[in-house]
């Protein structure tokens, strides 16, 4: 993939919350919302207002690093902002939100959680990273699979996807032989958001070790509709089979990601096992990294994709309904090694 100049990337889109919707529920500093690093405490407790709403933020790149773009519903067009800080909330499931807390110019401050948040719900502040490492902000959340994921191709032959070419065919669940339309690369440092999730070989009948980004979804099938889900196919993302024994987070070095996009949002087969393309709309490439934002923007104006049918499976839904029923296979022991 080319590489674009920053300065010259078009403007990116993601959500925020103003700081004062995040608020402590319960702790040392009660009340107060959310703010800069010194004055947070391990331990509180925050809550989102139920009434919050996401605020579109735009941000347009230049030689002097990310500013505020026209269609920002905060801030004023060329107004920069700064990352202050960031933390890391734990949910009532254990699962974590990596929160950055950024201010502007004006003084304003708002926060970009880097996944889903639920309101009123209790999230624990279990880390502050009062130095985080610079990166660009768009640099958020990537739906990719790691370098060396075996794909099917449409006469039934398997090649490593970064070996893919736009006009090959890949084989989809729904809609037999389709063209990739484009390939992207990121490589990024495999931490936190972007530390690679590692589903070993056999734990869903893949023959190699499956490696995706956190976020990005598995496709399973239930013969038989399971009580408490909407349907029998269901999406779920890969951090969520996380059990430390057969699926595992692996941090650390850098890691290549690989994206694929289709005419339509599909389930191909990665190590056999059914997963989900690039879907391309406003929310996705919002967090994708800037470069691969940037060209799949370029190459797909205006492709608005909707998403596969199916239900989003949460790791609460998920434990809920019973691990081992979903996934076909025993729940791991805690005191099982890896």
């Amino acid at each position: 993939m080319t590489a674009v100049p920053r300065q010259n990337l078009p403007g990116h889109v993601c959500q925020v919350f103003e700081a004062d919707a995040i608020y402590v529920s319960h702790g040392v500093n009660a009340g107060d919302s959310l703010g800069n690093p010194a004055d947070l405490c391990e331990g509180d407790i925050y809550t989102l207002e139920d009434q919050a709403k996401p605020l579109r933020l735009v941000l347009a790149h230049g030689v002097q690093g990310e500013r505020i773009a026209p269609g920002s519903q905060i801030g004023t067009p060329g107004e920069a902002l700064t990352l202050v800080g960031r933390y890391t909330l734990m949910a009532p499931d254990a699962t974590t939100v990596d929160l950055l807390f950024l201010r502007l110019d004006s003084g304003a401050a708002v926060a970009l959680p880097l996944s889903p948040m639920g309101a009123e719900l209790d999230y624990t502040l279990v880390a502050i990273d009062d130095a985080p490492e610079r990166v660009p902000l768009v640099d958020l959340v990537c739906v990719s699979f790691g370098r060396g994921t075996m794909i099917s191709l449409a006469d039934g032959r398997q090649c490593p996807i970064e070996t893919l070419q736009p006009g090959d065919k890949v084989l989809t669940r729904d809609h037999g032989p389709q063209p990739v339309r484009w390939l992207g690369k990121a490589t990024l440092r495999a931490v936190g958001s972007f530390a690679p999730v590692v589903i070993t070989a056999g734990t869903l009948g893949n023959s190699g070790d499956l490696i995706v980004s956190p976020h990005h979804r598995i496709f399973l099938y239930q013969r038989n509709r399971k009580p408490g889900l909407e349907t029998a196919e269901i999406l779920i993302q890969a951090k969520h089979l996380v059990d430390d024994d057969q699926v595992f987070q692996r941090e650390g070095g850098f890691m290549d990601y690989f994206s694929l996009v289709f005419d339509q949002h599909e389930i191909i087969y990665a190590e056999g096992v059914p997963a989900e393309s690039l879907m391309v709309s406003d929310a996705t490439i919002s967090r994708l990294p800037s470069e691969l934002a940037s060209e799949v923007r370029s190459r797909f104006p205006g492709l608005a994709q909707s998403q596969h049918f199916g239900t989003e499976a949460s790791r609460q839904l998920l434990d809920s309904v019973g691990r081992e029923t979903i996934l076909g296979r025993p729940q791991p022991r805690k005191d099982s090694p890896r």
